[in-house]
């Protein structure tokens, strides 16, 4: 089968908004600068959409030097530039890792905008998945994940309203293998680049929050619920979409055809 490149995002801060992107270097990290930076309470824990939805309403772009953000809970954007420094202890779902603190300045401006205190921190050290022996940085579990648009086509067909792929945060948009197509894809092979495609991915309430405007609503995780809640190493979850690992490193562009096996 294959699989054609519909889109590509890049999420420079973990759990704040995406930057859409029409070409990505593809690292042993995933995508480069995906979840390169995350914001951390006072003792280190990560914060994500989960318990601060505003963090969709960040509007990050980053170049590899300086971090610029914009958002309408702020008057002004944040301008600075990455630091490298000593490494803190922080945690991503309980597990160590580690992070460069970016400064005052940063720290500030984040505390202010969202109301409670946090730090910007940038990745350092490397962090292991779970499965498949790859490495990543800020993401939850996995470098790289994906989702068909016809698989939201599909899903979008039984509610009421219609969600954009958004609300999914995949970091690549797959089209061409028809509805859930995905589901039974271990590779993804394309020019000169080739990702193993290790699990399902799991879904949490985040999918529930308006990216646009930070409300929360039962939907879609409620829909989903009905029909693709399935078991994976003994934990019941909603399923959507899949979680991979690169494989061979290179460019990945929109309107690139992927061989899926």
């Amino acid at each position: 089968m294959i699989a054609v490149v519909a889109g590509l995002n890049i999420f420079p801060i973990k759990s704040a908004g995406a930057v859409p992107v029409v070409q990505a270097e593809l690292t042993r990290d995933g995508l480069r600068h995906d979840r390169e930076f995350m914001l951390v309470r006072p003792d280190g824990r990560h914060l994500s959409q989960r318990e601060v939805p505003e963090l969709a309403l960040l509007r990050p772009d980053y170049d590899g030097g300086k971090l610029i953000v914009h958002t309408p809970l702020a008057a002004a954007p944040l301008v600075c530039e990455a630091l490298d420094g000593p490494a803190l202890d922080v945690t991503v779902h309980r597990r160590p890792c580690q992070g460069m603190d970016q400064g005052d300045e940063a720290a500030g401006w984040f505390s202010e905008t969202l109301g409670l205190a946090c730090r910007l921190v940038r990745f350092t050290g490397t962090r292991p998945t779970a499965l498949g022996g790859g490495t990543l940085t800020y993401a939850d579990g996995y470098p790289v994940s994906v989702l068909s648009d016809e698989s939201l086509d599909d899903l979008n067909r039984r509610m009421d309203a219609r969600l954009p792929m958004a609300r999914f945060r995949p970091n690549i948009v797959l089209h061409g293998l028809g509805p859930y197509g995905e589901d039974p894809v271990t590779r993804l092979r394309g020019d000169g680049v080739e990702i193993e495609l290790i699990r399902p991915c799991g879904r949490c309430v985040i999918i529930n929050t308006d990216q646009d405007t930070a409300r929360r609503s039962p939907e879609p995780l409620r829909a989903l619920a009905r029909y693709r809640a399935e078991r994976f190493g003994g934990t019941r979850e909603i399923m959507f979409g899949r979680l991979g690992v690169p494989r061979a490193l290179g460019a990945l562009r929109v309107g690139d055809e992927l061989a899926a096996s």
